[in-house]
């Protein structure tokens, strides 16, 4: 048993959810790691992003977002509307604030708009962080329309975001 461990940077666009479609790359880190059988876990260390593994849809919108997301786009919007103000949430509190303002990371910038993100926290609590998948004879076995995307669902600012790609096997 060993493991291979790999990571992507993906940049968000800011303004709207962002999604990736990573299945390309978590394939080329497969190849890399000479696995033959085991599990491939594609993980966000973001509480605002997510992993999910959905069908790939040809037809996108004037965005290049895929019709099956921007239609999961406007289901959310009706049950976690976006945050616009600090009366919309109880999230972020004073305490809170207070923390983050103490942080010394250049991720946390000292802009209270910024955080006014808590749709994109509760999204990502729905959707969760992280998905796995069986590795057979050096191939993901996620069927012919599976595609492995990243979402960042926080949409105050562009910021380059990880994925962590940890792949235990032989």
């Amino acid at each position: 048993m060993s493991t291979y461990y790999d990571q992507l940077i993906l940049t968000s666009n800011g303004t709207r959810v962002t999604y990736h479609n990573i299945t390309k790359q978590i394939k080329e880190i497969v190849e890399k790691s000479n696995m033959k059988n085991g599990i491939c876990v594609v993980s966000s260390p973001h509480t605002t992003c997510s992993v999910v593994f959905e069908e790939y849809v040809h037809d996108t919108d004037f965005n290049g977002d895929e019709y099956i997301q921007v239609d999961l786009n406007r289901i959310l919007n009706k049950l976690i509307p976006r945050q616009l103000t600090e009366s919309d949430y109880l999230y972020p509190g004073k305490e809170h604030v207070e923390f983050l303002h103490s942080l010394d990371d250049p991720d946390y910038p000292t802009d209270e708009a910024t955080i006014l993100n808590a749709d994109a926290h509760m999204r990502a609590t729905l959707f969760g962080a992280s998905e796995s998948f069986v590795l057979k004879e050096s191939e993901l076995l996620i069927g012919s329309v599976g595609y492995i995307y990243f979402i960042d669902w926080d949409q105050n600012r562009v910021r380059d975001r990880k994925c962590n790609i940890m792949i235990v096997g032989e």
